[in-house]
């Protein structure tokens, strides 16, 4: 939707209009003084110079089709999901006075609707800089939610079974608000020191979708039991999150700039705090079995889906750094960077509202020390040559206590630490053959050390651990400058992956490691699960950028990418390989002095390819297609018109096959079921925009928009079927979304 420029209060605009009365009064009293002394018209045409002031207000009313329903995509931020008619209103204002060097500017947008924005902006040129900005803005949850659950923004929830099965509930409207506020200042000390300080604290109010599930029985919970034909041993139930957070940062920085040297020093602090630490849901004894029958829930499942559920604790973290560059000559120079932080976690678990902590632990007690140094250096030997060299240390000490969180019969594990030490380097030569043809190679190294394994410690979801990976790569680029109508560069990339031998889990008696990832006694069999992003990787990419002018009125841009990842782990199962490539064409094309043509063609596709438990194996293949036009012309000195139609196209496909090793089951139901279906998202814009100027000083102008959105997403629904809880709750969305909007807004402007 045209996004407008608004004003801000009745008092706002009452000012606005005293200010442009006293302007038009200063120039009448200027003209009559002129006209009895031409001295004193000459001071008074100064004067009126150094008050420049001008400034625009633009009101109007907005409409749009539809239901919420088929708004769910269109105003998923934009506010204008559950209103059919808005209100537009804004406003902007500035002020300079050129004998000073002083400036005043002032503005603000949407203020009639839920995404509000002001801003100050007030500086003296050469002196300081004054900032304050303050917005609201809304996120609804697109999907729609149908429900019995009572007290679904408060941290108690109680969930209610709807007796008469899936949609006879009530349609809840999830949404988050934000509202914040942001300062900022700066003031040159001398021609060669700077303060700038600023602050932003944001509110966050609200409810997201969220929720829990357990299925009987479970080793962490052995009295559990599961499903028979008389209880309910599993669920899965809608819990959405209660928002209500505050996120405050703070910076400052003094920077010094020399003729050789240049000095920057901050701080940099992050402070979350989260009234509410935990959700305790209210669970009835009885809910829906896997087929929708409602039946009394088995021992001890109750309770499991009972405790409390904890939500983002308060935390904080504080940054200092230092960072710099030398000129030793006017073609080399070096830069440096040193930088200290530290993040914490400490809230209380009881005042959270958490129990079952280890004995004497009142809280986490997190704590995650980070340094860094960085040094580089670059030069240019001769007039054709460039070097660059550039060196980077990060070590992350992970200080948080260790204690004994988790009990599973017989078996306790403590929590882990995360530690990291990761070094980066980077060499980079470029030459400049001729005028036209500039060629660049380079080479980059990185390494990670994850540190000792916390032995007390057990590993969930993978069947082994890294403590270090090696990464070298080279690359090459060759560029042709603009040459009257054309340029265009292209480079090749390749790097490889590799580690140090594979950390065995023991279930918290440490990791050993794997010399023989095929030895069957100390080994790793067949299913194994590694994480890909510690995995052996070969990286290939190749990338085209092309700039064309074949005539006067016409310009286009290219871009193509590829890329191909290959991983390497001691197992048949995981992520076997990945690919991506992307095509881009941009172009404009005046057809006079009146009016212009663009568009753009884009797509882009992404493969994965992987082996799953049970003999499965998929093939994602994920292709984004999208197309647009524009026009853009001008009649006549009144009439501005333009328009834009916009397409888009997304498509998720999940090949599946099996391996000579699934079970009858997995054949008979990928035989059955043909396998996942498709998700594709489509998505077609059409807007337009007619302005007719009333005069020097107002205009009127006139929006349309058009959108159709087509989602058939069955991770909440298939065939018409929407995903139910169960307590019945449904999520849903509607699969063919049709939304219309017209606007028509009045501009004043002055002087």
């Amino acid at each position: 939707m045209p996004r407008l420029r608004q004003s801000g209060s009745r008092q706002t605009v009452l000012a606005l209009a005293l200010l442009a009365a006293f302007d038009q009064a200063q120039a009448q009293t200027s003209e009559a003084q002129a006209q009895t002394n031409e001295a004193q018209a000459r001071t008074s045409g100064a004067q009126a110079q150094t008050n420049e002031a001008q400034g625009s207000v633009s009101f109007g009313l907005g409409a749009v089709s539809g239901n919420s329903a088929d708004r769910a995509l269109f105003g998923q931020y934009n506010g204008v999901r559950t209103g059919g008619v808005i209100g537009l209103l804004g406003v902007e204002y500035s002020r300079r006075d050129p004998a000073t060097g002083t400036s005043t500017e002032f503005e603000a947008s949407n203020l009639l609707g839920d995404n509000r924005e002001l801003g100050l902006r007030w500086k003296k040129q050469g002196d300081w800089k004054f900032f304050a900005d303050y917005g609201e803005g809304i996120r609804r949850e697109p999907n729609t939610i149908n429900t019995g659950l009572l007290g679904t923004r408060t941290t108690n929830p109680q969930v209610v079974p709807l007796a008469g099965g899936p949609g006879t509930g009530s349609d809840l409207d999830l949404k988050l608000k934000r509202k914040s506020l942001g300062l900022a200042f700066s003031k040159v000390i001398s021609p060669s020191l700077q303060f700038d300080i600023s602050a932003k604290s944001e509110n966050k109010e609200g409810a997201r979708l969220f929720g829990s599930g357990f299925s009987c029985p479970s080793s962490v919970a052995p009295g559990c039991r599961g499903s028979t034909g008389t209880e309910t041993g599993s669920a899965v139930l809608m819990l959405p999150e209660p928002v209500n957070a505050n996120h405050t940062q703070v910076e400052a920085r003094l920077s010094y700039a020399g003729q050789k040297l240049r000095l920057s020093g901050g701080y940099y602090g992050s402070f979350y705090s989260n009234a509410n630490g935990s959700l305790n849901p209210g669970i009835p004894s009885s809910l829906n079995n896997s087929v929708g029958t409602l039946l009394p829930l088995s021992t001890g499942l109750q309770s499991i889906l009972s405790q409390p559920l904890a939500l983002p604790p308060d935390n904080q973290a504080h940054h200092l750094d230092i960072a710099g560059s030398y000129a030793f000559t006017r073609t080399t120079q070096a830069n440096f960077k040193l930088g200290y932080s530290q993040a914490t976690q400490q809230q209380d678990f009881a005042s959270a509202g958490l129990t079952g902590a280890p004995a004497g632990v009142a809280n986490l007690g997190g704590k995650v020390t980070t340094t860094l140094a960085q040094i580089g250096i670059t030069s240019r030997p001769t007039p054709k040559l460039s070097l660059l060299a550039n060196f980077r240390y990060e070590d992350r000490d992970d200080e948080t206590p260790i204690a004994l969180y988790n009990i599973e019969g017989t078996s306790t594990y403590t929590n882990r630490r995360l530690p990291q030490t990761k070094v980066r380097g980077k060499l980079q030569a470029s030459y400049q053959f001729s005028s036209d043809y500039r060629g660049t190679v380079g080479a980059d190294v990185e390494s990670i050390d994850r540190g000792v394994f916390t032995s007390t410690s057990a590993i969930a979801g993978t069947s082994a651990l890294r403590q270090k990976t090696d990464e070298t790569g080279v690359r090459a680029e060759l560029r042709r400058a603009m040459s009257e109508n054309f340029s265009a560069a292209i480079s090749v990339a390749s790097s490889r992956r590799d580690g140090s031998n594979w950390l065995k889990d023991n279930s918290g008696r440490g990791v050993t490691e794997v010399t023989d990832p095929a030895d069957p006694n100390t080994g790793f069999g067949p299913s194994a699960i590694f994480m890909p992003r510690l995995a052996n990787r070969q990286r290939d990419k190749v990338r085209l950028l092309a700039d064309w002018q074949p005539t006067e009125r016409l310009s286009l841009q290219f871009s193509a990418e590829d890329g191909k990842d290959r991983f390497t782990t001691p197992s048949e199962q995981g992520v076997r390989s990945t690919g991506m490539n992307l095509f881009n064409i941009d172009w404009d094309f005046a057809l006079s002095d009146k009016w212009s043509l663009n568009g753009y063609l884009s797509q882009g596709n992404q493969r994965l390819h992987q082996t799953r438990p049970a003999g499965y194996i998929l093939s994602f293949d994920n292709t984004g297609t999208y197309l647009g036009l524009g026009v853009a012309g001008k009649p006549n000195a009144k009439i501005e018109v333009g328009g834009g139609l916009s397409f888009a196209n997304d498509t998720s496909v999940y090949a599946q096959t099996l391996a000579a090793t699934a079970d009858a089951g997995s054949v008979a139901l990928l035989a059955a079921t043909g396998g996942l279906p498709d998700i594709v998202f489509r998505q077609t814009t059409l807007k337009l925009f007619g302005k007719y100027a009333l005069d020097k000083r107002s205009a009127v102008r006139l929006d349309l928009l058009y959108q159709r959105s087509q989602w058939n997403d069955w991770t909440w629904g298939y065939n018409g079927v929407p995903f139910t809880y169960s307590d019945g709750t449904t999520v849903s969305q509607k699969p063919t979304q049709n939304v219309g909007f017209v606007g028509v807004t009045y501009t004043y402007r002055w002087p």
